[in-house]
């Protein structure tokens, strides 16, 4: 499978990428490198001995986004690229909520124009509010107590709603 992953060259991100390696998948990754290093790719390609294509876009212009989804055949989309920092969400909430929700929108719009229909969403157990874990996908989504938090919620909002108008998604 051919997997085109968002935040690619973060934490996560990067260690999915070596997973998915790993087990013989094709990847290609999109950063904008906000929360993480180019060095990262070559160590990539380092573990894995497999070379990886990288395009340093920005996954909330959807003209970038559609350009590679135009050059490529993707099977499924995971999505990284989300701000991360609940103090920063904070104090930059508008930063966070362009960010983290229109990467959704855009990325999962062009799943749906390019008929992919496997898409991961990277959400946060902070959807699930101040409960005890550990939490179940099935759990009701709660208050949030930041911005960070509510951008994640309604991304699970929007993709859920989605998946209801498009059944083929999953």
């Amino acid at each position: 499978m051919h997997i085109l992953v968002s935040g690619g060259l973060g934490f996560i991100g990067s260690h999915t990428v070596v997973e998915l390696l790993n087990h013989g998948h094709q990847v290609t990754i999109i950063d904008n490198l906000y929360n993480a290093r180019l060095e990262t790719l070559d160590r990539i390609k380092t573990i894995t001995g497999k070379d990886v294509a990288f395009y340093q876009v920005d996954a909330t212009i959807t003209s970038d986004v559609r350009s590679i989804c135009d050059k490529n055949h993707f099977d499924g989309i995971i999505h990284f690229a989300g701000y991360k920092a609940v103090g920063e969400s904070v104090l930059k909430p508008l930063m966070y909520y362009h960010n983290n929700v229109l990467s959704t929108m855009t990325l999962l719009s062009e799943a749906l124009r390019h008929q992919i229909n496997r898409f991961i969403f990277s959400s946060s157990a902070t959807v699930y509010g101040d409960g005890v874990s550990p939490f179940r996908e099935s759990d009701p989504l709660k208050e949030t107590t930041n911005p960070y938090g509510e951008t994640k919620k309604m991304s699970e909002r929007i993709l859920t709603d989605t998946q209801k108008a498009n059944p083929d998604l999953s």
